[in-house]
């Protein structure tokens, strides 16, 4: 079945909604696709006004922003600590924006979009007292 986008046919309270006019081509939504930790792929896909947008499947590395020396570096992504998101989506190493990843360089948030922008960006945050 397709993601469709558009107004509810329901009210708030529950009660029908008449239908203003048909579904349109710009209400479809798109099959949801999470970014993993594996071989680096990125896939390319027509937004609105023929633009393009890049979408990670899966990658291996991130870029480390260290507030600390103000620097960026490159870091190999070991595993999904935790994810606000969906906290099923650590047990199955899904990358999402806000998740904490563990990389050799240390804990690193994740502060890009990787379903949209199509690279992996992070701060790097102290580690939790234990």
């Amino acid at each position: 079945m397709g993601i469709w986008q558009g107004r509810s046919r329901r009210k708030r309270s529950g009660g029908r909604l008449r239908p203003i006019r048909k579904k349109r081509r710009n209400e479809i939504g798109r099959e949801l696709q999470t970014a993993t930790i594996g071989a680096g792929t990125v896939k390319t896909y027509r937004v609105r006004g023929g633009n393009r947008k890049l979408r990670i499947l899966t990658t291996t590395t991130i870029n480390v922003f260290d507030p600390a020396t103000k620097k960026m570096q490159r870091a190999k992504v070991v595993t999904v600590r935790e994810n606000p998101a969906n906290p099923n989506f650590v047990q199955r190493n899904i990358i999402t924006k806000g998740a904490i990843l563990e990389t050799d360089l240390g804990l690193v948030r994740v502060r890009s979009r990787p379903g949209q922008d199509g690279i992996l960006n992070g701060v790097r945050v102290a580690a939790p007292a234990a």
